[in-house]
């Protein structure tokens, strides 16, 4: 698998992801923004309260990525899988055999609405539920709850540390992940259970799995699994940012709906200007030190 190499990469097309692009792109840094469709934002059949902006949340989000388009940003319509980071961040994706890297990377896929009322999933968070932390699963056996290319990706990783791992579809039909290999259960999650420390799982028909931990890969990969997979700060289910939209993680920037707070676009207009110059500065000073060091 090859590597292409971005200078700054944006996660998400929406208003907080585009004004990111801008900044960059008008400052002359090469820009890609992956983006997987207009969210939550295609939902807003009018939005009249942005300056000087009456439309329907759809054209909208079209008109954005058009805007940076005609900059020479690269729009990439793709699903990220997973990202990692070594010297660099690399991003897995869905439909793109190669990898993608870059030094700068900002997250703005909004906010994730799929939730699970799972009893026991609070209380044994982190005692065994994880999103992350594979390493600590070592031979042991694990399951993975959800059923799109997000969860098979996960599994995937799992299978190489886990002593096992079975996929949990809650009632869906798992032929994808049949076909990859995997183990699977398809019947409906009824509660999470353990003392002080996740043991097994429940199903609805009545009978139980014996798990050593469960990872949630519901739908597709948000800005906060990969936050948290990165070793980010979180605020509750919300990427934690300091005054210029930057993370703990360097070279790590978040704007709009993921952050938390009003979920207006004018928010995210704010965020994502102000996490693009941030990531700006950051890369001019990378590339200031490599210059100096030739």
């Amino acid at each position: 698998m090859t590597n292409n190499i971005k200078q700054a990469i944006i996660i998400g097309g929406g208003p907080a992801g585009v004004s990111a692009a801008l900044y960059l792109a008008r400052a002359g840094q090469k820009v890609c923004i992956i983006e997987n469709g207009p969210g939550a934002l295609a939902k807003a059949h009018k939005i009249d309260n942005y300056y000087g902006i009456a439309a329907s949340g759809a054209k909208l989000y079209a008109a954005g990525l058009e805007q940076a388009r005609s900059l020479g940003v690269e729009i990439l319509q793709d699903e990220v899988l997973g990202v990692e980071y070594t010297d660099c961040f690399t991003l897995s994706l869905k439909n793109t055999a190669e990898q993608l890297q870059t030094e700068a990377l900002i997250l703005a896929t909004g906010s994730k609405n799929i939730t699970l009322n799972l009893p026991g999933l609070i209380e044994l968070e982190g005692k065994g539920i994880s999103y992350c932390d594979g390493f600590f699963f070592r031979k042991k056996r694990v399951a993975v709850l959800g059923n799109g290319a997000y969860a098979l990706h996960e599994a995937a990783y799992l299978k190489q540390l886990a002593g096992s791992v079975t996929i949990l579809t809650n009632g869906q039909s798992g032929d994808a992940a049949k076909a990859a290999g995997f183990e699977v259960n398809t019947s409906v999650l009824r509660a999470v259970e353990g003392s002080g420390r996740l043991s097994s799982i429940r199903f609805t028909d009545g009978s139980t799995l014996a798990v050593d931990g469960l990872f949630i890969a519901l739908g597709t990969a948000d800005s906060t699994d990969m936050a948290r997979k990165l070793g980010a700060e979180l605020n509750g289910r919300f990427i934690r940012i300091d005054g210029d939209g930057a993370t703990n993680i360097p070279g790590l920037f978040a704007a709009g709906d993921c952050t938390g707070g009003l979920m207006q676009v004018a928010k995210a207009v704010h965020e994502g200007a102000r996490a693009g110059l941030t990531a700006l500065k950051f890369l001019r000073q990378r590339q200031a030190g490599e210059n100096s060091n030739k």
